[in-house]
């Protein structure tokens, strides 16, 4: 959660997407980071008793936006056009863009270029009332989870872009304890939920292992 990084590194990639306080959404925030404090994430991610799973996936969507926003805000001097003139996670996967409205055939682009296709767009649908009510007792839409399901499929590039291209750069600025402990809760989430294919996490699946082997 957000809380981990403190107010060491306010530099983000994008502006932060926050939750009203005083809503039911912001409780639920204080929930799950007053769980992840006790340090058991599998617990931290469970859905609380008598929520609503969409209103919980909603929120923990919201602030792995917030985080990954923070992450790679740290080392948007370190990825740029020349470093990374393609958007990829390792020699074996390469992303190109497309959102399906003003992008329809995927392209190429430079790894800086695509992260910000990517967060723009996340960011816009985080902002649609419509998909991501803030409102109490305005449901949510029908394709809701189809949505959740492929912003957080997109987010996970950007983990794995940075752990690819950039873990070199993480360390050098003693950032990869938040790395791995933010991934590490993004993985559980995604996996209580089933809410990223097998296929799309692997880039990253030695990794994963490892981080969840030991809480098995």
């Amino acid at each position: 959660m957000s809380f981990l990084f403190g107010s060491r590194s306010s530099k983000t990639f994008k502006p932060k997407k926050n939750i009203p306080e005083g809503s039911h959404q912001y409780e639920l925030l204080k929930h799950a980071e007053a769980t992840l404090g006790s340090g058991n994430l599998r617990m931290a991610v469970m859905l609380p008793d008598g929520e609503d799973l969409n209103e919980w996936v909603a929120v923990n969507t919201v602030d792995f936006f917030n985080q990954i926003n923070m992450l790679y805000g740290t080392i948007t001097d370190f990825c740029t056009q020349d470093s990374c003139p393609l958007m990829s996670a390792g020699p074996k996967y390469e992303y190109h863009w497309a959102d399906g409205t003003n992008i329809k055939k995927p392209i190429k682009c430079s790894a800086p270029k695509y992260i910000d296709y990517l967060m723009t767009w996340v960011q816009d649908q985080l902002d649609d009332e419509t998909l991501f009510p803030s409102k109490i007792g305005v449901p949510f839409p029908k394709n809701f989870m189809s949505v959740a399901k492929t912003i957080l499929k997109r987010l996970f590039r950007v983990y794995a872009h940075i752990y690819h291209q950039h873990f070199d750069s993480v360390i050098q600025l003693q950032e990869e304890a938040h790395l791995n402990t933010s991934f590490k809760h993004f993985i559980f989430f995604v996996q209580e939920f089933n809410l990223i294919d097998r296929k799309e996490l692997a880039p990253l699946q030695e990794l994963i292992d490892k981080l969840t082997s030991k809480d098995r």
